[in-house]
């Protein structure tokens, strides 16, 4: 039995590893082929995209990338109002690809999503994508399949009025990058792996609560049974302007007016913008022109784009600093030539102050709870300040919030039937869960609307994240005070605790997604698909319900994770395959002989709750000891350790400080209790284990975390005795 398993263990991860690793050809493409980039016909914008998988180096390390047109970001697109856009865009990848045009107002069957308004781009494959440009301003466009995204499919799109501005411009696109496979960020974001915040030095563990007064904090922390706070998920490698950590436009002088149009094409991070010349002036905002507004600072969310002017203050180069709102690096762009004038670099987050704030928005159920005197709306409440005190005494910069904007042309909606739609943001760290009301794409069925009503959603964020909610094909009136005036948006960033409103007028046809835009939650599931009734069907998608299930399919996807210890006592260890409800696991101890013990627990089961704190599972247990004892348990059972082979079931709860008790029931009518809490933040690296059961078996144990796949540890089993060794992480 123990050979059977030690070998079975590692070909299934081997299997599982390679199934999500999606094929890549380095370099396979005839550039000699290749069609120019742009021309124009008429009226006619002819941009020819060829997307190919690349090789990277941004940190002194070689890595996988996808590219357009060798270029990441992609090539920035520029049109004019009026004109149609004619995109080829040609997969030479040896997957399926699709572009999204974020933003733009379009026909359906060319929106971009694949099996849902689009058809995917097969390998060897070219797309004709082909639509009037019914607007102006500062768009961009990206993949939407799979992570694909994360590895460099995105690029700016900017459609210019017929009349141009006189005043100069330049397009910044900001983003995120990591040297990992996307697939594997998102399968260890699922499995609540922590190696991301050892990294980014957010573990807030028991050490450091101690050494900065917060052990009362920490201790609430955990009883109210959250995890250690974090204002994003994943440790980047690098953060770039224009596809650089630092880039320069030295072509800008003393006294000009610079329209700054600035993209957030990141996968995952909000950034926060500083200016060393003075005032930030906002004239734009996803796209739409909005009342000019000064402000000393702003955070652009994941998938927003603004338009600030600068003006260039004196000879010399000034720094446009853009800060991932995690403090871990920065990006930046120099305005400018000559002597540097950086911008004020923004303090590490105090986490603690952030976790100790937390404690009181959250209840003992996991709701976020209004605060007496807060009103958390449209942004008003500057999270920051309060959760981090980052500011000095006296300080009170402007910082932009959406109260502030403010259209520049009425933007009432017709008179009609109003839908209303309650859309409560929900999810949870612990598992990596992230929904809607509760229940994800898959669980859900599309919303019918009409053409000619007008949908009004109320979305309340009843997470500790920040969500950028994105509407694809349509914009958006945000209710933020202003009336008539309403700013149009088509990506909304909701704090915690916020309640925020929205409306559009049904003015389409087809199915259109909603979701948010954070590319880990929305392969989660956060999302829903708007369905407009008696629709025309759509030639992209000739099946619609085979099409939805494979969209479906993102948060169905099951990941796969083990832990396998080697210590001089034997082996124990662990491998899941899980997803967003349902998990199959498999536990191991093996001992050096047979009068240690062989024990293996094969499980299968579901999770209940918005939080998922309750577990039901059934299985088969096998234990086998060389004992002649008859052992008791402590309801005065036989526990039949020398050779037990029965089927289990039981129900598994999360506690109070983040204890599982597990109460359990076999073939033979034996009970079992088992309480016990696994890896345990002691400091940064050092986790704490500790397991006990009603049959008097129990264990402790100490792992250090050497880095993502290896950790030197010791244990002590009651069945297996003292041991020390390694144990390596997948």
């Amino acid at each position: 039995m123990k050979k059977l398993i030690l070998f079975i263990v590692p070909f299934l991860l081997f299997k599982v590893a390679i199934a999500q690793h999606p094929m890549m050809t380095m370099g396979a493409t005839n550039k000699s082929k290749h069609l120019p980039l742009y021309t124009k016909v008429g009226n006619r914008e002819i941009y020819h995209l060829y997307i190919n998988d690349t090789t990277v180096n941004y940190t002194g390390k070689k890595t996988t990338g996808m590219a357009i047109n060798g270029s990441i970001p992609a090539p920035t697109l520029n049109f004019t109002e009026g004109d149609t856009a004619e995109i080829y865009v040609h997969n030479e990848m040896m997957m399926e690809t699709s572009i999204h045009w974020h933003g733009l107002i379009l026909p359906n069957r060319y929106d971009g999503v694949s099996y849902l308004t689009t058809s995917p781009i097969e390998a060897g494959q070219t797309h004709l994508f082909k639509f009037p440009l019914v607007q102006h301003g500062t768009y961009w466009y990206h993949s939407h399949t799979m992570t694909q995204e994360q590895s460099g499919l995105y690029g700016a799109f900017i459609i210019h009025e017929r009349q141009p501005s006189p005043m100069k411009e330049y397009t910044l696109v900001l983003s995120d990058w990591t040297n990992e496979n996307p697939e594997q960020v998102q399968r260890r974001l699922h499995n609540a792996s922590d190696w991301y915040a050892i990294r980014k030095g957010s573990t807030q563990n028991y050490l450091q609560a101690i050494q900065t007064g917060h052990l009362k904090t920490k201790l609430t922390n955990e009883w109210k049974r959250m995890t250690a706070m974090d204002v994003s998920d994943v440790y980047y490698d690098r953060f770039f302007s224009n596809g650089k950590p630092e880039n320069a436009a030295p072509q800008f002088k003393a006294g000009d007016q610079v329209r700054l149009r600035v993209i957030n094409g990141s996968s995952s991070t909000y950034f926060w913008l500083g200016w060393a010349g003075g005032k930030l002036k906002v004239v734009a905002n996803d796209g739409e022109d909005v009342q000019p507004v000064d402000v000393d600072r702003m955070i652009v969310g994941v998938a927003e784009t603004y338009d600030v002017v600068v003006t260039i203050p004196a000879d010399g180069s000034y720094e446009f600093l853009a800060t991932p709102e995690d403090r871990t690096k920065y990006t930046s762009l120099w305005l400018g030539d000559g002597q540097k004038h950086p911008a004020k670099k923004l303090p590490k987050l105090t986490y603690f102050d952030g976790m100790k704030m937390m404690n009181d928005m959250m209840d003992m159920q996991g709701n976020m709870k209004e605060m007496k005197g807060m009103v958390m709306t449209n942004q008003v409440m500057d999270m920051n300040t309060v959760m981090y005190q980052e500011l000095s005494e006296g300080e009170s910069p402007v910082t932009l919030n959406y109260g502030m904007l403010k259209a520049i042309h009425p933007t009432t909606l017709p008179t009609g039937p109003t839908k209303v739609l309650n859309f409560e943001l929900t999810g949870n760290m612990n598992r990596y869960v992230w929904s809607i009301n509760n229940k994800t794409v898959s669980e859900t069925d599309k919303i019918l609307i009409k053409q000619g009503e007008n949908v009004r959603i109320i979305l309340y964020n009843n997470t500790m994240m920040r969500h950028p909610m994105h509407l694809h094909g349509h914009f958006f009136r945000v209710l933020n005070g202003q009336g008539e005036y309403s700013p149009l948006k088509n990506t909304l960033d909701i704090m915690p605790m916020e309640r925020d409103t929205i409306e559009f007028r049904a003015t389409e046809s087809g199915d259109w997604f909603f979701h948010c835009h954070i590319l880990y939650h929305m392969m989660s599931g956060m999302g829903r698909i708007f369905s407009y009734e008696n629709s025309p069907a759509n030639p992209e998608v000739p099946d619609p319900v085979a099409g939805f299930k494979k969209v479906a399919a993102d948060d169905r996807k099951f990941y796969a994770s083990a832990k396998l210890g080697l210590e001089t006592n034997g082996s124990d260890g662990n491998a899941v395959l899980a997803n967003t409800r349902w998990k199959f696991s498999t536990m191991w101890h093996l001992g050096i002989n047979d009068t240690k013990g062989y024990e293996s627990e094969t499980m299968f089961g579901r999770y209940f709750g918005r939080m998922q704190w309750l577990y039901a599972y059934a299985g088969f247990d096998y234990h086998y000891k060389k004992t002649d004892e008859q052992e008791k348990n402590l309801f005065g059972q036989i526990s039949n350790k020398n050779n037990r082979h029965t089927v289990v079931a039981g129900l598994a709860y999360t506690l109070p400080m983040l204890f599982v008790a597990d109460a359990r029931i076999d073939g033979n009518g034996k009970l079992r209790f088992q309480l016990g809490r696994d890896d345990i933040a002691l400091t940064s690296r050092l986790r704490f284990s500790i397991v006990g059961n009603t049959d008097k078996e129990y264990s402790i144990g100490l792992r250090y975390i050497v880095n993502k796949n290896f950790s030197v540890s010791s244990h002590y089993d009651s069945d297996m005795g003292l041991g020390a060794g390694l144990t390596l992480t997948y």
